[in-house]
């Protein structure tokens, strides 16, 4: 497991960077979504989501972006400060990749200035708007797609494109959804890399959701099995080798070495 910046995951939360989920509870129209979800993500940690389809994934990350009202409590506490409340911490959202037309002539540097401001793209774009998005694409080594058409892009680079989109300004919280859908084995490595360093270069706290669970042990400092609540949590090989994740997914993976999270 990588060194956590802030505290050490055995000792809890004192003095720690760290996002607390606290009995979150979802009821949509009498059908409960999840129920007394608990956990927490210190700074500088990446966290795998994973579950079923319909498990709740995707509405977890709606209530940590305060879209969608819930039960329960979600609390930010910077380093050696007391918790604050969530609409208080900047939090960016890759959201699943969107597809395009592949003959589409808007560049990146269109969809980042029309994303990310208020000026009309079909005019002319001012130096200082070109100068912010290659700014922003220099966090994620991809100012060279900044005149790219956005339909010309591999499921890697669209990824770089919108986590660049995320990273501005720096959040204190990163969510992805499914970021590994549709990138090649490749654009994988790639990105897990790359949000590797950004975590340690921003101490970001990063959550994101995959199906991938090849890449979970190389990457992921923390894994929740979820599937309404919290079925299963601890290292990758922990919950890979549980008999919870077999009886979710009917796969035998990882080697659990023992202990918890």
């Amino acid at each position: 497991m990588r060194k956590i910046k802030h505290g050490k995951l055995a000792a809890g939360c004192a003095d720690s960077c760290c996002l607390k989920l606290e009995g979150l509870s979802v009821q949509l129209q009498g059908e409960r979504i999840l129920q007394d979800v608990s956990f927490h993500l210190h700074c500088g940690e990446i966290a795998a989501l994973i579950g079923p389809n319909g498990a709740g994934k995707s509405s977890l990350f709606r209530c940590i972006l305060g879209q969608m009202p819930y039960q329960g409590k979600i609390t930010f506490s910077p380093a050696r400060g007391p918790a604050i409340p969530l609409s208080a911490p900047l939090t960016g959202y890759v959201p699943q990749a969107p597809s395009f037309d592949r003959g589409d002539p808007v560049s990146v540097l269109d969809f980042f200035t029309a994303a990310t401001s208020r000026w009309p793209v079909f005019l002319p774009i001012p130096g200082k708007y070109r100068e912010r998005a290659e700014r922003c694409l220099e966090r994620v080594h991809g100012a060279d797609l900044l005149d790219r058409p956005m339909g010309g892009l591999s499921g890697g680079q669209l990824q770089r494109v919108l986590l660049a989109m995320a990273l501005e300004p720096i959040p204190h919280i990163l969510i992805l959804d499914e970021p590994l859908s549709g990138v090649d084995i490749e654009g994988e490595h790639q990105l897990l890399e790359m949000l590797d360093e950004l975590r340690t270069q921003y101490d970001l706290s990063i959550l994101f959701s995959t199906h991938d669970f090849a890449t979970l042990g190389q990457f992921a400092d923390k894994v929740i099995l979820l599937n309404q609540g919290v079925v299963k949590i601890g290292t990758p090989d922990q919950v890979l080798a549980a008999p919870e994740f077999y009886e979710t997914f009917h796969l035998r993976l990882g080697h659990e070495k023992g202990g918890g999270v």
